[in-house]
């Protein structure tokens, strides 16, 4: 079943690259409140990245998986509290959602620099959201000139969660600024390679639009479990 639906996310996203001309992006497993064992069986498939939203869940989830955790890329994807920032530093590769300075500080003091630089996306709220986490876009520069002023961390670009839709394209302008702030990021920080963006609902949207990295999580392990 795992390598089935991992196929198909798979065909799925280089489709739309094919049919927007555009490199196909990474695909992030988005495992938040999947149990260890799916997590596990998506990587026997050969899925390496994973994504998860809360940092206690995460812990417990690597435990769980032993060996395998180790061998598999984890991407922090909610909003985190600076309290957290300690645990998240030494435990996920990248984090997705930095969109304050005192995060920015807290990270860096805390990532090892045995383990190496943490990557670090800026989230940015493109669409203004007061429910919504994330830097307004006009906060984007001084967030990443704090970054790339961190030996311990690095700066890989950009994620955004646009305003949910049941029609996809209409999330097509949220995820064209997106890109156009990602170009003006990479246009003053050569190493920016990353604009993470689109999920289940509307990757190919996303795809067409710049994404290089798509958070998927329903088309690949199905609905989450209740609570």
């Amino acid at each position: 079943m795992s390598t089935r639906l991992l196929n198909a996310v798979s065909l799925r996203l280089r489709n739309a690259a094919d049919t927007a001309d555009r490199p196909v992006p990474r695909l992030l497993a988005v495992s938040k409140t999947q149990p260890a064992e799916a997590v596990a069986a998506l990587a026997a498939a050969g899925q390496r990245a994973f994504g998860e939203n809360y940092v206690q869940e995460a812990v417990a989830k690597a435990a769980a998986l032993g060996e395998t955790a180790g061998k598999l890329e984890w991407h922090l994807i909610g909003h985190l509290q600076s309290n957290k920032a300690r645990e998240a530093a030494a435990l996920f590769d990248w984090v997705q959602t930095v969109d304050r300075p005192r995060l920015v500080d807290a990270l860096a003091r805390h990532r090892d620099p045995a383990r190496g630089s943490l990557d670090v996306l800026v989230q940015v709220n493109i669409d203004d959201e007061a429910s919504k986490h994330g830097c307004r876009p006009d906060q984007m520069d001084a967030l990443a000139q704090a970054i790339v002023s961190h030996p311990t961390l690095r700066l890989r670009g950009l994620m955004v969660i646009p305003t949910a839709h049941d029609d996809p394209e209409l999330a097509r302008p949220s995820f064209r600024r997106a890109r156009a702030l990602f170009e003006r990021l990479r246009g003053q920080y050569p190493a920016v390679d990353t604009l993470s963006m689109g999920m289940s609902g509307d990757a190919e949207v996303a795809v067409a639009e710049g994404a290089t990295m798509v958070r998927i999580g329903t088309a690949l392990f199905g609905a989450r479990p209740p609570k």
